[in-house]
């Protein structure tokens, strides 16, 4: 049932119990449970919608071309845009009150709260902290998730490095795990510790790209000839079964040693369409690679809350990998087949799984879909107003 947010001065918002600064447009709405929910980009603006209902929210218009990303706090999703990363609020989240909670809707809306520069790239949620890395000015940011929900928009750590397409892991020791190149390579890691002083590099992976997180706080960095494992200050060079031989993006899981990556072998390929993937155990330090009966997206990878793998084919169907095994333990058909486009800013499927739940969305038709990743059944569908592009959530 929708319910109606009323407008009230921002001196009875301050009275509200739960209220925080990024919320002083309209009264939070007390709610029975939290209110997960979905922002999808589109050409010209960002839809939120309610992930239980996949009911409209909100349409808020946002100029240019823009990529989301969850600020891990349950609320707030950081906007990508040319000029840095925009926060938006969710309108959604839940305040602890001892042993229980009060869960809060309200209006979604972008913030004031602004972080980065030029040509915004990775956003890295870990250890409870957030890294931002701009790719056109080199500026690594270190943002607190929790103070988000309180307003406060002063990074904890800032520090620059050469300009190139990065990224950047802050850690709760207070170190920086960060990439190392230039405008036209990138090469490897440097970890600096809580002073910014080097303690460690590696300069063994060419075309380095992407991150995960694995379980025990270990960290993992495509290569075009395999993975950097980072385990404390130790970085482990693990090399693929071809010499070339990319993994450019990576799913973790905290459920899990293992980590799920794509896997490309022409390196002449102006785009390759890839049928085999990545499962590597951070353990032991081996790749092995999976073959699959369908291509994939960067778009296509998440983990299962157990730490399956979890793969949107282009035939239309979820494929789910036990993680350890490589054994497919499920495959669930959920929308029409599809092909990669040519240009990666191109709408095409998107795989969010948030929960038990697996969110699809099919651009080309305009639609929505909701799939309990057990079962495989449809728990909602909806045909959306626009053509979306990149999809995230939060929890509430």
């Amino acid at each position: 049932m929708k319910r109606v947010v009323t407008l009230l001065s921002v001196a009875l918002l301050a009275a509200a119990c739960g209220t925080t600064e990024t919320t002083e447009a309209a009264v939070p709405v007390e709610r029975g449970s939290a209110t997960p929910r979905l922002a999808l980009s589109y050409d010209g603006g960002i839809l939120v919608v309610d992930a239980a209902t996949l009911a409209p929210v909100a349409d808020i218009p946002v100029e240019g071309f823009v990529r989301l990303n969850s600020a891990a706090n349950g609320r707030h999703v950081l906007v990508s845009q040319t000029d840095g990363f925009a926060v938006l609020d969710m309108g959604t989240w839940s305040d602890e009150h001892g042993d229980h909670a009060h869960h809060y809707t309200a209006t979604p809306r972008l913030t004031d709260m602004r972080f980065g520069g030029a040509q915004p790239g990775h956003v890295v949620a870990h250890d409870q902290k957030l890294t931002l890395f701009s790719d056109g000015t080199g500026t690594v940011d270190v943002v607190d998730p929790e103070a988000l929900l309180d307003g406060e928009s002063e990074p904890l750590a800032s520090l620059t490095r050469e300009p190139h397409h990065g990224v950047a892991v802050a850690r709760a020791d207070g170190s920086i795990v960060v990439s190392v190149g230039d405008e036209e390579t990138r090469s490897g890691l440097a970890i600096l510790d809580a002073s910014g002083r080097p303690v460690a590099a590696n300069g063994e992976c060419p075309g380095l790209h992407g991150e995960a997180a694995a379980a025990n706080g270990v960290l993992t960095f495509g290569c075009e000839d395999g993975m950097l494992i980072v385990r404390g200050n130790d970085i482990r060079k693990v090399a693929s079964p071809d010499a070339y031989g990319r993994i450019g993006n990576q799913a973790g899981s905290a459920r899990s040693t293992v980590v799920l990556g794509d896997y490309k072998t022409d390196p002449d390929a102006e785009l390759e369409r890839p049928q085999r993937f990545t499962l590597t155990d951070t353990t032991t330090a081996t790749i092995r690679v999976v073959p699959i009966d369908a291509s994939y997206t960067f778009r296509s990878l998440d983990r299962g809350p157990a730490g399956e793998a979890v793969l949107l084919g282009t035939d239309g169907a979820l494929h789910v990998y036990d993680a350890v095994t490589a054994q497919r333990i499920a495959h669930h058909r959920v929308i029409g087949a599809w092909t990669e486009p040519d240009d990666w800013q191109d709408p095409m499927p998107n795989l969010h799984v948030q929960d038990d739940v697996a969110y699809i969305s099919a651009p080309a038709e305009r639609r929505l879909v909701a799939v309990d990743l057990a079962s495989g059944a449809v728990v909602a569908d909806t045909r959306l107003e626009q053509t979306t592009i990149e999809l995230t959530g939060v929890a509430g």
